[in-house]
């Protein structure tokens, strides 16, 4: 591009971005720590169309099952949950109720879902996500960060689905989750909308993390942090030579990641990782973290779970780089995520081909797999380190 016209594009752009017209995307700086300064931004991930192909759609009617429930135990659920009673009486009508065994099926219709308000709906919808059948209220969409019109700022749904999601909206603990697909699927007209709302409800945020230069921590200390030891030591001429770095200028840290995590982040699984029978999931992601090629016996919980019991020890924070974190409640194990930096890890949640490999605060992890007020963090290092 010629000098001048090179100017006049930057000209342009400058006076864009300073009448509004190109806003500047939300970011945050992480704690300062041997990490360095990281400047951190959200992104959404979403599955490609080859995937999106092959999975399931659920179908636009929805279904709350109540399992080994009666009618009147039903509607103490939902007098308690506070439902008002002529909305129960609405429900539990005739065609709205189906018996499966022993099993009590309510089929909601969309303006009773809509009636229902934020509080009750959450305390309701926390008592169907005890029963198996309810998947999407067992696993519901995350809001991460609490920000519906981030989340929706990029997706191409219509305005009255995006409307309908900010009405059904809940809350799981301190999570803004979504749970009626299915509802949602009952605006659609045709199989192209259908996917595009598989699509949006699918959709996964994580981070781009990026370290600010010239550095302003302690260089040796930085080395040590992000090659930890000898584990990641193919990094250390590329880290060596960012710090020798004096001009104002952002670094991608997945360029300090070991090989196979650098491959992984920001993709979904491929179809052929299931060929052994079972995806990648979590024990998987973290105990594969340092290595150059995956070892699939972690995709076996018991070999895995045997392998962190037996090559690492536990540890207190604070963390290092490379350090499993794993949330334990009661002494069973509900997932593992990899130490980053300060408070973000490196994490696949879940086995699912709809799971990809993300960076996310260790906040909506948490939010993600707290179980109870018992549900802590258990730190894990490599013996040896």
């Amino acid at each position: 591009m010629p000098l001048r016209s090179s100017f006049f594009f930057g000209l342009v752009l400058a006076c864009l971005s300073a009448t509004g017209l190109f806003s500047a995307e939300p970011s945050w700086e992480t704690k300062s720590g041997p990490w360095g300064d990281l400047q951190v931004r959200a992104v959404y991930l979403e599955p490609p169309d080859n995937i999106l192909a092959v999975v399931s759609k659920p179908s636009p009617v929805t279904r709350w099952t109540f399992e080994q429930t009666t009618e009147k135990g039903v509607r103490a659920i939902m007098a308690k949950s506070g439902l008002p009673a002529t909305l129960i009486d609405r429900l539990m009508g005739p065609t709205q109720v189906v018996t499966n065994g022993n099993n009590l099926v309510v089929l909601p219709k969309v303006e009773d879902l809509v009636e229902i308000g934020e509080a009750p709906r959450s305390a309701l919808y926390a008592e169907l996500a005890k029963f198996s059948a309810n998947e999407y209220h067992r696993d519901p969409v995350f809001i991460h960060g609490g920000d519906i019109d981030d989340w929706l700022s990029e997706t191409e749904i219509t305005k009255p689905q995006q409307e309908l999601i900010r009405k059904l909206l809940w809350r799981r603990g301190s999570a803004v989750v979504f749970s009626d697909i299915q509802a949602l699927l009952t605006l659609t007209k045709s199989q192209e909308e259908v996917t595009t709302v598989f699509r949006t409800i699918t959709r996964i945020r994580s981070l781009l993390i990026e370290l600010k230069l010239p550095l302003k921590v302690g260089r040796a200390g930085f080395i040590e942090y992000w090659s930890a030891g000898s584990l990641n030591a193919e990094r250390v001429p590329f880290l060596s030579a960012i710090t020798r770095r004096r001009a104002p200028q952002m670094v991608d840290i997945t360029q300090f990641l070991p090989t196979l995590a650098r491959r992984r982040v920001y993709t979904f699984p491929t179809a052929a990782m299931g060929l052994k029978g079972r995806l990648p999931d979590c024990h998987w992601t973290s105990l594969n973290f340092f290595e150059e090629d995956a070892n699939d016996n972690y995709l076996d919980s018991a070999m895995a779970s045997q392998h962190l019991l037996t090559a690492y020890e536990a540890i207190d924070p604070p963390y290092k780089f490379g350090d499993v974190l794993c949330f334990l409640d009661n002494g069973e194990g509900l997932h593992t995520c990899v130490q980053v930096a300060d408070e973000i890890v490196l994490t696949k949640n879940g086995e699912s081909i709809l799971a990809p490999w993300t960076f996310m605060s260790l906040k909506d992890v948490d939010d993600i797999y707290r179980r109870s007020p018992d549900t802590r963090i258990q730190g894990y290092r490599l013996k040896g380190r």
